[in-house]
């Protein structure tokens, strides 16, 4: 704390995410949300704030944010903006408000650490290494106003700088932080392929897969992340009103998917202080409403392959803050729809949930447009996702692991024995192994293969069938050795047996 001529000045030192903050010279937090942070910054003077800084989510980012109000005790007052739908949906700065106004108790998460649980509707956790009687120390030093525009938060910033400096509530503290630090196992970087029937079997495949494979990179904003490089997953069968689990593993509930649903389906005006929605850029961005666009381009054309709606700008090279959600694309095969979505940057384990439920209630809303307003019945195909940088964030690193072990081996072994390169009949004739290769459908034969080493036939199925399913492989392979044992031995050969 220094003085300067009448003023008292404070300096605010972070020790998480230091670069996504602004800083100022007072003792007022301001806690933007959805807001960008320079939206109240620009109306403000240092000496009026200590910090600025935008708040996403309530299981991520409130923990952090109190870490670092623990090493500024200078901080003695805290204004929090609620100002979007954005805001009311994510639930952080309410959660946060909670925590001042309910305090913690002891409990776990929704991953099953231990952590103090924020007295909240809204979920949200402290690590529990914190001291409970710090935490109590901060909330009751620290006055707390919500605000719902940004005029109201500069005008409550303002009426806090006019009052007379406050001593610091305590002392420094900084608490142990437990660290995360994932095994990686070689694979491939680019190019992926995960399928499941719903979102939420997919989405604990992506997680395990990242977790497994990923490249650790710093990521431009305070941490690291796990990447993999152009992940494709796919769903096949997700029912109309959407598959929750019980209990739901997800980090999307009915009410939050309801909210978000409208940010895609919907136009939303311009609001100082918010980027964009992605309803915005897909029915008013571009002068055009690209969602009616698409339904009357496949109406009038239905084998059409340019129903594409597009959410970049070329703009966003200069502004920033682009969609992570770039481009989409709908098609019609054998009267199905499927909708196939490209990201330039997807939190896998935080927003690919609600991106890809989001991305198929849209799927489902052209579906039915394009039912009421043609003779077209289509059935709804799969929904594909491209996410071209696929990561997790090192906050959510424990979560992950949790989830892969409390989740991922059930999934995997609910074993499907589909596989869309067909089926392959193994015989013996002689002293040769015959292969009878058929559609997956009909049984309808494709191609015979005959030889007497398993090994080269096998190599040629593969370079054949490219696309056949690894788990098929590594069972021909068996199939084909026990095939093999069985004419060297004499004994008969049975498939499966």
């Amino acid at each position: 704390m220094t003085a300067t001529g009448k003023a008292t000045q404070f300096e605010y030192k972070a020790l998480y995410k230091p670069n996504q903050l602004i800083y100022g010279l007072g003792q007022t937090a301001v806690i933007t949300g959805w807001t960008v942070k320079q939206a109240i910054a620009k109306h403000l003077q240092p000496e009026d704030y200590a910090v600025i800084g935008q708040l996403y989510s309530p299981t991520r980012g409130i923990n952090l944010l109190i870490r670092n109000l623990l090493l500024n005790p200078h901080v003695r007052y805290l204004v929090v903006l609620n100002a979007t739908k954005e805001d009311l949906n994510a639930g952080a700065g309410e959660c946060l408000l909670d925590f001042f106004h309910n305090g913690v108790e002891e409990s776990l998460s929704d991953t099953g650490r231990r952590s103090w649980v924020i007295r909240s509707a809204i979920p949200g956790y402290i690590d529990i290494e914190i001291d409970i009687n710090t935490l109590e120390k901060l909330r009751h030093s620290v006055e707390c106003k919500e605000v719902k525009s940004i005029e109201s938060a500069v005008r409550q910033v303002l009426s806090y700088a006019e009052l007379e400096p406050l001593y610091p509530w305590g002392s420094k503290r900084e608490f142990p932080m437990s660290i995360v630090e994932p095994t990686v196992l070689p694979g491939p970087r680019y190019g992926h392929r995960i399928e499941g029937k719903t979102i939420a079997e997919t989405w604990v495949k992506i997680i395990h897969r990242i977790k497994t494979t990923g490249t650790i990179r710093p990521t431009g904003y305070d941490g690291q992340w796990q990447e993999l490089i152009d992940l494709m997953a796919i769903v096949t069968d997700e029912p109309p009103n959407f598959y929750f689990p019980e209990p739901n593993y997800l980090p999307v509930d009915p009410p939050f998917l309801e909210e978000y649903t409208s940010q895609i389906l919907d136009d939303a005006p311009y609001r100082e202080g918010l980027k964009y929605t992605y309803g915005q850029r897909l029915r008013s961005w571009f002068k055009d409403d690209q969602i009616d666009q698409v339904i009357k381009k496949l109406i009038g054309e239905i084998d059409a392959a340019s129903a594409v709606m597009n959410l970049w700008d070329v703009k966003d090279h200069e502004k920033g803050g682009s969609p992570c959600l770039n481009h989409i694309w709908l098609r019609v095969v054998d009267n199905e729809l499927s909708l196939t979505a490209t990201f330039r940057s997807n939190d896998m384990f935080a927003a690919w949930p609600a991106n890809a439920m989001g991305l198929r209630a849209l799927q489902q809303h052209i579906r039915d447009e394009i039912a009421q307003r043609s003779e077209y019945g289509l059935k709804m195909g799969p929904l594909i996702t491209i996410s071209q940088s696929a990561h997790i964030y090192d906050d959510t690193w424990d979560n992950a692991e949790r989830l892969i072990a409390n989740r991922y081996a059930a999934i995997f072994n609910q074993r499907n024995y589909y596989d869309p390169s067909g089926n392959f009949l193994i015989e013996v004739d002689g002293k040769e192994i015959v292969i009878t290769h058929t559609t997956p459908g009909s049984g309808e034969v494709i191609k015979s293969y005959r030889g007497k080493n398993p090994l080269s036939l096998l190599r040629e199925i593969c370079a054949i069938s490219p696309a056949i399913q690894p788990e098929h492989t590594g069972y021909l392979g068996i199939e084909l050795q026990k095939a093999s044992n069985c004419i060297k031995s004499g004994k008969a050969y049975i498939q499966d047996q």
